[in-house]
């Protein structure tokens, strides 16, 4: 008999993933779908369709489905043995919507295992493209829900999260708003995460209290949705979002199509699905008092926090791991290319010397300070390059190395600042940071 497995998905922006662990953790099969590459019909760039209007961004919801075929299809013909799943779960992109029309529960349950899944669901949405976290067309609807809560302060206090335009409730409210006949035709929605639960489940997936955090709609420290704030997005939403469920739940065994079609156990349990971010967090194993640090093209700090204090920059999130705890996030889009740019201009485009510059000046960089923000920032919201010497007197520029130190110190002093802000106590034993 095969020894037991345990899958993991993750339905991100630009691909489906997909890996296999056995009991001991060893990754035992990973394959993944480009959406670009394998699924070309869709005509996506990036996974998505960016508008005329260059601020609505969206997904079609049967890229997806279809993907979840392909890559099913191809752990088949490799002679992947599914009956050795255990359990499976996953993350989904956050912020990502999806909306099941009216009668869908019913396709959905009885999907025939003749066929891929993407035939049977194709009519179930009544959104066909998800508005997705790349989305920024919803500024009205973030200032009305702010103003009818008492504020960003306030909505921050309750949802972890000033009002953001990717933020599922103000994406609710602009459907109802402009296409009220759709929205009062949708009998279910669902994040990406709990979307992808559903396709597995063969029924609505509950929406997690981790990836629920990140939609201005869920009051954090109650882990229930805000009246409020549903009342200010649209009517009935309650109903349409079902009941949150702690992030590390048994949702039920796996849907008879997959034992049918792929030949699952039918004892394999789905756990509930959670956003991307919480789940970089818990993959992450972090503890209280970690840190973690991804550098990429924006920089993104997580952290485990148990008395957050929401602020109007960053977000509060219910902690994946554990439903008493919270997770802070702070996203800074400077990232890598302000970093690669001041290489370029200061180190000749070699990380070599740049490293070596770095060296080469003491911590605290004699007083000299910059902040870099070659774009809008999100954390503080500023553009510009501001450097100030040791007396706090502006200054048009600094020698190479002193400019690199600047930088890199800059921007760690900012994520200390902000994650303090946030309610992050750095205590006398050094805390674990773990770049990513």
């Amino acid at each position: 008999m095969a020894a037991p497995c345990y899958l993991g998905w993750d339905f991100s922006t630009q691909q489906l993933k997909v890996i296999a662990i056995d009991e001991q953790l060893r990754v035992v099969y990973e394959d993944n779908v480009h959406f670009d590459k394998d699924l070309p019909e869709f005509k996506t760039q990036g996974g998505v369709y960016i508008h005329s209007d260059r601020l609505t961004v969206t997904s079609p919801v049967l890229m997806w489905v279809k993907a979840l075929d392909m890559i099913l299809e191809k752990m088949k013909s490799s002679g992947f043995k599914f009956s050795q799943v255990r359990a499976l779960s996953g993350a989904g992109q956050q912020h990502g919507s999806v909306y099941w029309k009216k009668g869908s529960i019913e396709i959905l349950k009885n999907a025939s295992s003749k066929l891929p899944l993407h035939q049977s669901l194709k009519a179930c949405f009544s959104v066909s493209n998800s508005p997705i976290w790349m989305d920024s067309s919803t500024a009205s609807q973030c200032s009305a829900l702010e103003k009818a809560v008492g504020g960003a302060q306030h909505l921050a206090s309750i949802t972890g999260s000033r009002a953001y335009e990717r933020f599922t409730g103000n994406q609710i409210a602009k459907i109802y708003s402009q296409n009220p006949e759709v929205y009062m035709q949708t009998e279910r929605i669902s994040l990406v995460s709990s979307f992808a639960a559903s396709l597995f489940l063969g029924a609505y997936a509950p929406i997690d209290y981790s990836d629920g955090s990140g939609m201005n709609l869920l009051q954090i420290w109650e882990k229930v949705w805000s009246v409020s704030c549903l009342n200010a997005c649209a009517p009935g939403l309650e109903e349409k979002l079902g009941c949150p469920v702690p992030s590390h739940s048994v949702l039920g065994p796996i849907s008879p199509y997959y034992s049918q079609r792929y030949g699952f156990s039918p004892d394999c349990k789905i756990v509930a699905f959670t956003g991307d971010n919480p789940a970089s967090l818990a993959g992450m194993r972090l503890q209280e008092g970690d840190i973690a640090i991804s550098l990429g093209t924006s920089d993104t700090l997580f952290l485990w926090i148990q008395e957050p204090t929401p602020a109007l920059e960053g977000h509060i999130l219910c902690n994946p791991v554990d439903s008493q705890t919270y997770m802070a996030l702070l996203c800074f889009k400077n990232g890598s290319l302000m970093r690669e740019r001041i290489r370029d201009d200061c180190a000749s485009g070699s990380w070599d010397e740049f490293s070596k510059a770095l060296s080469s000046t003491v911590a605290g960089n004699n007083g000299n300070l910059g902040f870099y923000f070659d774009v809008m920032e999100i954390t503080p919201e500023a553009v510009g390059i501001h450097r100030f010497n040791r007396d706090n007197q502006k200054v048009s520029d600094f020698p190479k190395e002193v400019e690199i130190r600047a930088l890199i110190e800059g921007q760690f002093m900012a994520k200390r600042i902000h994650a303090e802000k946030l309610g992050y106590k750095v205590n006398s034993a050094a805390p674990k940071a773990r770049l990513i």
